[in-house]
């Protein structure tokens, strides 16, 4: 028997499974962990225990729920949140909590620092991506400022899916999707790192080597075996960001295909024919040497709703809270009875790439429920996708089709609004379980046991979300009035924050 292991680590939870060599899951399993915020703006994990410690309990879970013989695991691949910032010491043992990715918006300062002193149209050309709350360059930069003690003790700067890769096999790798995020210390025309535009961040060996995503970074070693019941030697690759393993789960492989993945933020990815250098999006090369990926998130969207209701569904029953609060958000009619939220709850990464963006629920009456300011929320974030959809047509590569994945596809209030407000048919496949199934066949594929087409043998499509034409009036007019909330308070926002 052949067997691959897929583990992510996800912010809120960590999902693991066992594949065989046709896509059938043998085995799944998950595990929540807390998002740490110590102040407004952080966001923190705990390395060893929230990711280490994750895919040690996930791979001893699936061997013990399988039966499998440890030996017929064939290979293994992990992807994590990302990017994030994490400094090490000599030891490879953790000199802080890390750093999580775009919703930790605490480098500010350094974002506009380095690109004030680089210039955005250079950072473009260079590293394809502008500076924002999404780069792992400024919050290097802000360890070296506000905590020296820490980057004086540091040999390694790393990402999630690196720890958990150099806890498997003792090397400190990255692939170059997730590297792109390091600006400015990533040349997207050189493919690889750089300290031309700043020299003062960090020396470049101290950051991860570079590979393909599908690379093998090594075998597990005798250490790593002891702790999760794998194989000594096992092959282990490269791994990469969350956000794409999941698009490969779902069969994003060629131009124009597009994720649009439904976690605990909304996060995009589309394949592209050559590099789209514009400030509101980000950019990475894809998975495979020639193909480019044009990249989007939302700060917050399951993390809302999680914010929701622990602090509005309290007297709610913790096993049925996200039932009975959907159940109140269908009974709110399409347009939430007059409400507009913006979904800006930890600022907002693209397009408008601002940090000090707020949240609001705007239109409120003392007639309005909790479901119509529930149902407001998931219709605040479609219409925040939909803003990203309208910039991917502005930069002329609007998707050819998109392909829905994660847990909130369940949710029909939140992903019937995102085709109803964008006006977008969504194409969901049978397995949505995401980005640790993608793992799985990012295992196979790294060790040639199937090719890139086969992904879509293994998870065929299940049905698709269509618009419904009735509500296309509605929603324009609350889309303009979403559009003009955030343009005629933006300076008040960043008032609040004097």
């Amino acid at each position: 028997m052949k067997a691959y292991l897929g583990i992510d680590i996800g912010t809120f939870e960590s999902k693991g499974v066992l594949v065989d060599a046709g896509g059938t899951v043998i085995a799944s399993a998950a595990r929540p962990h807390k998002m740490l915020v110590p102040q407004p703006g952080w966001a923190e994990h705990r390395a060893e225990e929230d990711w280490w410690g994750d895919f040690v309990f996930l791979t001893k879970a699936l061997i013990a729920q399988s039966g499998i013989d440890p030996k017929d695991i064939k290979a293994v691949a992990a992807s994590a949140i990302g990017p994030c910032m994490l400094p090490v010491d000599k030891t490879g043992t953790p000199l802080m909590n890390g750093v999580l990715y775009g919703v930790d918006t605490r480098a500010v300062d350094e974002i506009k620092v380095l690109t004030d002193r680089i210039g955005e149209d250079v950072l473009l050309a260079r590293c394809g991506n502008a500076l924002t709350s999404q780069s792992v360059g400024p919050k290097i930069l802000w360890l070296k400022n506000k905590r020296p003690d820490l980057y004086a003790q540091t040999a390694k700067v790393m990402t999630s899916t690196t720890y958990i890769v150099h806890k498997l096999t003792g090397r400190y790798v990255i692939d170059h999707y997730s590297a792109a995020n390091f600006s400015p210390l990533y040349d997207v025309a050189t493919l690889n790192w750089t300290d031309a535009l700043a020299d003062d961040i960090i020396g470049l060996d101290k950051l991860p080597d570079l590979l393909w995503t599908t690379d093998i970074a090594g075998g597990v070693t005798a250490k790593a075996a002891a702790e999760t019941g794998l194989v000594v030697g096992t092959p282990v690759t490269c791994g990469t960001i969350d956000a794409g393993a999941e698009a490969l789960s779902v069969g994003v492989l060629d131009d124009g295909d597009m994720l649009l993945m439904y976690g605990s933020t909304i996060f995009i990815i589309e394949i592209t024919p050559v590099r789209v250098p514009d400030a509101r999006l980000w950019y990475a090369p894809w998975f495979f040497p020639g193909q480019h990926a044009a990249l989007s998130g939302l700060a917050t969207s399951g993390t809302l709703s999680h914010w929701f209701r622990d602090e509005f569904g309290r007297e709610l029953d913790p096993k049925t809270a996200v039932v009975d609060l959907a159940t109140e958000a269908e009974a709110s009619p399409p347009g939430a009875n007059g409400l507009v939220l913006l979904p800006y709850f930890s600022g907002e990464r693209t397009p408008i790439h601002d940090t000090q963006a707020k949240g609001m629920v705007f239109g409120l009456n003392l007639t309005h429920k909790r479901g119509d300011i529930y149902r407001a929320l998931f219709e605040g974030i479609a219409f925040g996708t939909r803003h990203v959809f309208d910039t991917y047509e502005d930069v002329g590569h609007p998707p050819r089709a998109i392909l829905a994945a994660g847990g909130g596809t369940k949710n029909r209030v939140w992903a019937q609004a995102t085709s109803d407000v964008s006006g977008r048919v969504q194409i969901v496949r049978e397995k949505t379980m995401g980005a640790s199934y993608g793992d799985a066949f990012i295992a196979a594929l790294a060790i040639g046991d199937v090719a890139r087409g086969d992904i879509r043998t293994w998870n065929p499509v299940a049905y698709e979300i269509a618009p419904s034409a009735d509500l296309k009036g509605l929603y324009d007019r609350r889309y303009r009035v979403f559009r003009d909330l955030y343009t005629r308070t933006k300076d008040l926002m960043a008032e609040l924050d004097q």
